[in-house]
């Protein structure tokens, strides 16, 4: 799928994030899927504080998303945990939109949850908790 996804092939809410890398500054790109709620959309770190959350921070939330041929310049802004952890929560249990179903279930059993410490029915503190260590991005501008 992440090839699919390079290659600029459209796939449901995926797209790829170009960041400048903090180091070297090349661009750095990362197919992530973009969740939605209350016509927000966002990008959940799900994997924890990985090398594109560190490239995000770094380059003040600037960044490109591509999906297909299409690019768009966004700003990216951390939310506080208490924020974090609805739209955190929210994603685990729907995944991203228009994914078939079974395929998200698929996916948040082998390649998700072996790497938080909830799950859809943990308590709300458990995910606040968590919202900490696997930061969420408010997409806030074009």
């Amino acid at each position: 799928m992440r090839t699919v996804i390079r290659a600029g092939l459209p796939m449901w809410t995926f797209r790829v994030l170009t960041v400048p890398g903090r180091r070297t500054g090349r661009a750095i790109q990362t197919p992530l899927a973009v969740f939605e709620q209350h016509g927000r959309r966002y990008l959940v770190a799900s994997y924890g504080t990985v090398n594109w959350v560190c490239n995000l921070r770094a380059a003040q939330g600037k960044a490109t998303l591509r999906h297909g041929r299409h690019l768009e310049s966004v700003t990216a802004v951390e939310l506080p945990a208490d924020q974090a952890a609805e739209v955190f929560r929210a994603s685990l249990v729907a995944g991203p939109p228009q994914v078939p179903k079974p395929l998200v279930a698929l996916y948040r059993r082998f390649f998700v949850l072996p790497y938080l410490d909830v799950d859809a029915d943990s308590p709300p503190q458990l995910f606040r908790d968590n919202a900490r260590t696997h930061p969420v991005f408010e997409i806030v501008s074009g």
